[in-house]
């Protein structure tokens, strides 16, 4: 089959887009207001987009709390969604009146972050604390006006528990089994992993 997204002609009872480029990771992402108001919520399109220095992003489709935080501070958290954790990340992802601590809603302890404002998912065996760099406003081709904004940051701190460090000092990601998002309400748990060496 062929469509177009913008004529919305595939015929399928939900568009498929989301399933294609999948699985993809969940930043669970802490922000606080200027006023010092916590907020956590799950961002499926997420990933890091550079190694040195380390930076991560997350995309809003429209102008959220996390995005007024992270503007309004400069900071934010991104916490690891692992299986252990899927029910309360689930449950940050529901719409909460601006100024409701979703961690609080969640029944998620927070823990001091080192160098940044916003606290972790204590529960978490990973987080990133990032200072932002930049957030943009997506443009599109005419005719389609979505706001979408992207926030990126700088990772200046990294905890990790370090029960999933393994005897060779790799962090063994199928251990932590961290979640992912497909298409639709499906998600996928990262549980194994397989090693393929890059050719020279």
């Amino acid at each position: 089959m062929f469509y177009e997204p913008a004529k919305r002609n595939h015929g399928l009872p939900h568009d498929p887009f989301k399933a294609i480029v999948a699985p993809r990771p969940i930043g669970w992402i802490t922000t606080t207001s200027a006023k010092g108001e916590i907020n956590l919520a799950p961002y499926s399109f997420f990933n890091g987009v550079s190694t040195h220095p380390p930076v991560v992003m997350f995309s809003s489709e429209g102008h959220k709390d996390s995005v007024t935080n992270a503007k309004e501070t400069g900071e934010f958290v991104c916490n690891l969604a692992t299986w252990d954790l899927r029910e309360k990340m689930n449950a940050t992802s529901a719409t909460f009146p601006h100024g409701v601590n979703e961690m609080e809603k969640a029944g998620l302890a927070a823990a001091p972050s080192k160098l940044v404002k916003p606290p972790r998912v204590a529960a978490s065996p990973c987080a990133l604390e990032c200072r932002v760099t930049q957030v943009v406003r997506l443009e599109y081709l005419p005719g389609t006006a979505p706001e979408t904004y992207v926030t990126f940051g700088q990772v200046v701190g990294v905890h990790i528990d370090e029960k999933f460090i393994n005897g060779q000092g790799l962090l063994d990601s199928a251990a932590m089994k961290s979640l992912a998002r497909c298409g639709y309400q499906d998600y996928s748990v990262l549980d194994e992993t397989f090693t393929m060496v890059r050719p020279r």
